[in-house]
């Protein structure tokens, strides 16, 4: 028999997938926990701008109440 009519077995075919998609699963899992941090990190210092942007107003806007003994 030649190597062209062999025929493909199912199991030829799976080695094959798993070959091919074992590489990119690792790349994205990489990739994945990579995006996880900077995604957090964003969000932390979104918060924390949001955060001192509000307090700024609000010492800006607020009333200071002076209460007198008589």
């Amino acid at each position: 028999m030649s190597p062209a009519d062999e025929k493909i077995t199912r199991d030829q075919i799976e080695a094959k997938l798993r070959e091919v998609t074992g590489g990119v699963t690792d790349e994205v899992e990489e990739v994945r926990s990579q995006a996880l941090a900077i995604g957090l990190g964003v969000v932390v210092i979104g918060v924390a701008v949001v955060f001192l942007i509000g307090r700024r107003f609000g010492r800006r806007k607020s009333t200071i109440v002076e209460v007198r003994r008589i």
